[in-house]
């Protein structure tokens, strides 16, 4: 039985986006056979929400081990709330004492905590274990660095978490037995930044469609209250982050719908969790641009993050779900895969060339308005978003958008095809280990962090 240790800081019952992939994989992975252990921490102050619904969703057979964290009441003053940083030591500890105790035959990290990485490197000179790394965004992140591009957020932390990307990320991600990303531009990166990348050192993985949390969060939605307040409006609903890489897209989508007004019905669109920020210092995203639109009283806003399953009740209590796209090309947006699993009609904004773009493309299932993005005002996009609102507004019920192509979703884009290609490439790994100790030595390895990368 293949023996998999899995590093994930965030888990049930935290909910936090870096965990979902491993969350959706564990039934598949336990129904193969694999016997998984996750090395995740037990933060005592989460800034991301509790949800203990999503518990149930964790197969019996998966052994969990929760290290500690230390307290923010104390590194706060330090101004150190990453909790990669906060955990580092007590994961170090904790796995080293797993793998010498017990057989694994991989280590897989699928964390946005990227201090963490590192860890295999070291695990694999010390107990010759090999690791792979799940890249769910960009770890040497230069989209701030891009001309036009806004000021980065975070100050000296952006500018910390920058400089150890930049001393980490290629001496992490040379020794990984593979490199699996949500975004085949982040392997293209990694292609132009570093001369050693190999084609087949990484390969792209999406996020699978959540099949199971649709049918829980319908459950949920014939069992509940609504989210959604009771009014003759359509609502549009968007639950999720809005980054500046996303305020093209908001500007598109706010023109048209302050040309649509005079529709049969009247739209009001709602937007939550749109901020990382913890509990009552969240800002909100869309207050400037709804009043240079004059859509104020038709936009609603509640940026404090919510709960997984309750962004699915949003988005199944919706008239019409919401997809935008990023200026950032590389961004894949994984709510697109619930979007079209929930069957509900889909408006989605995108700039052109986008992931998002790409993906509408090959499976349909949403209407899909583009802007260019380097006109100040891409008129025909907002005339098309007007005139996709006002055909909506005067035909709920009629299909909207292409239609989907459900056999490439089920096929290609679920989270139990999106979990047996990843057995596929660790079982391929398994197989091609020698099954000795790497033949060079930690401190042979240390003079790669100075080598510097090739300009992207």
């Amino acid at each position: 039985m293949p023996r998999l240790l899995i590093i994930s800081p965030h888990f049930p019952p935290i909910n936090a986006p870096d965990m979902q992939r491993v969350r959706m994989s564990l039934p598949h992975f336990t129904d193969a056979g694999w016997e998984v252990v996750i090395l995740t921490v037990d933060d005592r102050e989460p800034q991301a929400p509790l949800e203990p619904d999503l518990l149930q969703t964790i197969p019996p057979a998966v052994r969990v081990v929760r290290v500690h964290a230390l307290s923010r009441t104390w590194t706060r003053f330090l101004g150190m709330n990453n909790l990669g940083l906060r955990t580092l030591p007590f994961v170090y500890n904790t796995a080293c004492q797993l793998l010498h105790d017990e057989h694994f035959d991989l280590v897989f990290f699928s964390t946005t905590q990227f201090i963490l990485l590192p860890l295999g490197r070291v695990w694999l000179y010390e107990f010759g274990v090999p690791y792979v790394i799940d890249l769910q965004d960009p770890w040497l992140n230069e989209y701030y660095s891009q001309p036009g591009s806004p000021r980065p957020p975070g100050g000296w932390k952006f500018l910390f978490a920058y400089a150890t990307a930049k001393l980490l990320e290629g001496w992490t991600l040379r020794r990984a037995a593979h490199v699996i990303s949500v975004s085949e531009q982040y392997l293209k990166t990694l292609a132009r930044r570093y001369a050693w990348w190999q084609p087949g050192h990484g390969s792209v993985l999406t996020f699978g469609a959540p099949d199971a949390d649709i049918a829980l969060a319908r459950r949920k939605v014939a069992d509940l209250p609504p989210l959604l307040p009771a009014t003759k409006s359509l609502k549009i609903a968007y639950a999720g982050r809005l980054g500046p890489d996303m305020l093209p897209a908001l500007d598109t989508l706010f023109t048209g719908l302050a040309a649509a007004r005079g529709t049969a019905r009247p739209f009001e669109i709602f937007f939550y969790g749109t901020s990382y920020a913890p509990a009552g210092k969240a800002e909100p995203s869309t207050k400037a641009l709804a009043a240079k639109h004059g859509v104020t009283h038709l936009v609603h806003e509640y940026p404090a993050r919510i709960g997984y399953l309750d962004a699915l009740r949003l988005m199944l209590e919706s008239d019409l779900a919401l997809l935008l796209g990023s200026e950032d090309k590389a961004y894949s947006p994984s709510k697109i895969y619930p979007t079209l699993t929930s069957g509900r009609p889909a408006l989605a904004v995108a700039p052109t060339g986008s992931v998002l773009q790409q993906k509408i493309g090959e499976l349909g299932g949403v209407r899909l308005v583009t802007f260019d993005p380097d006109l100040p005002a891409d008129h025909a996009a907002h005339t098309e978003v007007q005139a996709a609102l006002a055909e909506f507004a005067a035909h709920p019920a009629a299909p909207f958008g292409t239609p989907l192509q459900q056999e490439i979703l089920l096929r290609d884009y679920t989270a139990a095809a999106i979990s047996g290609r990843q057995l596929q490439l660790f079982n391929s790994i398994i197989r091609g280990r020698s099954g000795t100790s790497p033949s060079v030595s930690l401190v042979e390895y240390w003079p790669e962090i100075f080598e510097s990368p090739s300009s992207p």
